[in-house]
């Protein structure tokens, strides 16, 4: 039950800061925090990660919400154990992420990001994603390094 309450808090705190960002970094285009490394720019982003499937709203939200049902279903049925914390901690996060974009994928049709690396010159991304990613790093690194008997 308390990662339940972990993916609601990254729900919340994602549509939070999204929330924020439509308010005070929308109106201006960008707002730099360190100049020509890190700025807050608010774009809408009507793809996936890097900007891929562009106006496939329908096909993100179905692969987005199947993946995610799987993940809780996973989440769910695997054992608690000293095992297997670390693999729940990592589908936390990566839920949590996943329904912080869906959520604007379906009232928006597009997803909120505002985080901008300008000096590595990488894609703009928001707080779900950030969740995303950890999560799965996380992941990668208990199926390759970590004891998965009572994972898989």
């Amino acid at each position: 039950m308390s990662f339940f309450l972990v993916i609601i808090f990254i729900v919340v705190l994602d549509q939070v800061a999204k929330y924020l960002a439509v308010l005070h970094i929308k109106p201006i285009p960008t707002y730099p925090l360190i100049r020509d490394v890190f700025h807050l720019t608010y774009v809408e982003n009507r793809g996936a990660a890097f900007s891929i499937f562009q106006d496939k709203q329908p096909f993100l939200i179905t692969v987005t919400m199947l993946f995610t049902l799987f993940l809780i279903y996973y989440l769910i049925k695997t054992p608690k154990n000293k095992n297997t914390l670390w693999f729940k901690i990592s589908l936390t996060l990566i839920i949590g992420g996943a329904i912080g974009n869906l959520i604007d994928r379906i009232r928006l049709n597009y997803v909120i990001d505002f985080f901008d690396f300008r000096y590595i010159n990488f894609a703009i991304f928001n707080t779900a994603d950030s969740f995303v990613v950890v999560g799965t790093i996380l992941l990668a690194g208990i199926l390759l390094f970590g004891d998965t008997q009572d994972i898989l």
